[in-house]
């Protein structure tokens, strides 16, 4: 029997949610929402069982706790936050408290870290199996050594992988057969639990070409509907989970679908959103547990004889402080670290700066990308940077009052070494280009919204409209100070993508004189800091949305969320 608080609170919440979700969901998500938690546990009403979820996502190999960016009272707050030793400790509190605890991990799991690279991926190995995930998903970043190191990382994990979407390449792009299972059962409490897994189809454009090839992927929807009847009516499964890693509005598009019927909840990834009320769509509901191992999902079902009877949701934040490091998985970890530790720990350059990058139109770590560019190449007329989301923030200042960058830190900040790339476009190439990237990430229809934030420039300045129709948000543009001029000719540079076609750079199509240029991304970066240290990046604005703010934290809009 539930207490009368409890009663109390499921009414008030069952009263302000009315009309959005004829299912099971109550919505809990309250100032005392840790004590409604702290109800559903192991103890108390006989015959009641606490099945406990746990999902992590987009980790990027951030085995070491670092700042984290919390966004309170409008303004930017850091907290130490993360590490897998820390994540350990707090796992193994909670197979103790609850001995239905099932852990999942939603991808990017094995990009992110200078550690990772060196190892190509194999020293997360044996972290994450002594971590004892029960499930594991592919991530978008999960093919970055190619697909057979892939297959041999996600083989060499102990736990079940799911994936409904990856298909070996039969030839001609025409699908072969699954290369993980796509689903998976948890037969628990006398109920099953199925999880179906997608990953991002999108990933042979978001990603290198030569990452993903070998590999055909499709959209959740040509067999969602199948799989769900199957977990549903086959199987019997009395609530189905849908592992994503679509990116937030992707997901949130997805569950407003027909052939989501039937999904109870869509425990998402990729967008690195921190979703702590789930979002309810037509047909499910989603949610994103931010990213680095900073936050833990937790989804608790209640089973009563043989049926889930209720359920929360809350976003647990992993702080170093409150989770001590479990010293075996520190000893591991150090142990996997020591051969590469005098070059990760070397400080390369300073900056006077935090150094962030969860901003969708503008962040410090972007523009230091974008000055070292521009320091390298100054006759360029514009240097551009890809949208990335991956690394966590650098606040903490050493001896000299300012903020070390390391050499492990130039690979969180750009996990792939890059050759930089050169050719010309026209004005009106570039007019098309910033219209299709501003659509990519603020079309009204989710469906449409593509990959990370907006790519980064400098040399050219854009005012835009994030939110008006497709083809009509750019208001303005200048390069060098002068208003565009379709039928110039302009320099632009950026990071060659393996697998691009010849005339292609930076998704810029029919590029005139492409070429590679005798220089890294790393080196280049590494350059300007021997040169300048320490740096200020400061956003110039090269990028101004008329109607959104600058500080603007995601890119999903229409639905009850905000980043925090």
């Amino acid at each position: 029997m539930y207490s009368e608080k409890r009663r109390n609170f499921l009414k008030k919440v069952l009263l302000s949610t009315a009309g959005l979700s004829s299912g099971l969901w109550h919505g809990l998500w309250a100032k005392d929402e840790e004590t409604e938690i702290e109800e559903f546990s192991d103890r108390g009403t006989s015959g009641r069982t606490i099945l406990n979820i746990l999902q992590t996502t987009d980790v990027h190999c951030q085995v070491f706790p670092h700042d984290e960016l919390f966004w309170e009272n409008n303004q930017a707050v850091f907290r130490q936050c993360g590490g897998y030793a820390h994540l350990a400790s707090f796992f193994a509190q909670e197979r103790k408290r609850y001995k239905n605890t099932f852990i999942v991990d939603t991808g990017d799991m094995f990009q992110g870290s200078e550690l990772s690279v060196k190892t190509t991926g194999k020293a997360l190995v044996p972290i994450l199996n002594y971590l004892n995930y029960d499930l594991y998903l592919p991530g978008n970043w999960e093919v970055v050594y190619y697909k057979s190191a892939m297959q041999d990382l996600m083989g060499s994990l102990r736990g079940p992988k799911v994936c409904a979407n990856m298909f070996h390449d039969a030839g001609n792009g025409k699908k072969g057969e699954m290369i993980f299972p796509p689903y998976y059962i948890w037969n628990v409490a006398g109920i099953k639990i199925g999880f179906l897994g997608y990953t991002d189809p999108l990933v042979p454009k978001r990603q290198s070409p030569a990452y993903s090839r070998g590999i055909v992927y499709t959209e959740p929807e040509e067999n969602l509907a199948h799989f769900v009847e199957v977990l549903r009516n086959q199987e019997k499964c009395a609530y189905v989970i849908i592992l994503a890693h679509l990116g937030l509005s992707q997901q949130i598009y997805l569950s407003n679908q027909p052939a989501c019927e039937g999904v109870d909840i869509i425990l998402g990834g990729d967008t690195h959103e921190r979703v702590r009320r789930p979002i309810q769509g037509k047909y499910a509901k989603v949610v994103e547990p931010g990213a680095f191992g900073s936050f833990v999902g937790r989804l608790q079902l209640v089973v009563q004889d043989g049926k889930i009877v209720d359920e929360i949701y809350k976003l647990e934040e992993v702080t170093s402080n409150q989770y001590q490091p479990d010293q075996k998985l520190q000893k591991l970890i150090d142990e996997l670290e020591k051969p590469f530790a005098e070059d990760l720990h070397m400080v390369i350059g300073y900056s006077t700066l935090p150094l962030y990058r969860y901003f969708v139109i503008e962040n410090t770590i972007d523009t230091l990308i974008l000055d070292a560019m521009r320091w390298q190449l100054p006759d360029a007329d514009i240097v551009l940077s890809n949208g990335f989301r991956f690394c966590p923030p650098r606040v903490k200042t050493d001896h000299t009052d300012n903020i070390p960058i390391t050499s492990a830190y130039l690979y969180d900040m750009f996990p792939v070494d890059a050759t930089l790339r050169t050719g010309q476009v026209t004005g009106e190439q570039i007019s098309q280009w910033i219209e299709k990237e501003l659509h990519n990430v603020f079309a009204q229809n989710a469906k449409e919204r593509f990959g990370g934030w907006v790519v980064k420039f400098d040399g050219m300045k854009v005012t835009f409209k994030a939110y008006a129709g497709k083809g009509q948000r750019v208001q303005s543009i200048t390069i060098g100070g002068q208003p565009l001029d379709n039928n110039r000719m302009y320099t632009i540079v950026a990071c060659e993508r393996e697998g691009d076609p010849e005339d292609v750079l930076c998704r810029f199509s029919n590029v005139r004189n492409a070429k590679n240029l005798p220089i890294s991304m790393h080196s280049m970066i590494r350059n300007y800091l021997a040169a300048n240290s320490p740096v200020t990046p400061t956003p110039k604005g090269n990028a101004i949305a008329l109607d959104a703010p600058s500080n603007l934290l995601t890119q999903v809009y229409g639905v009850d969320y905000q980043f925090v």
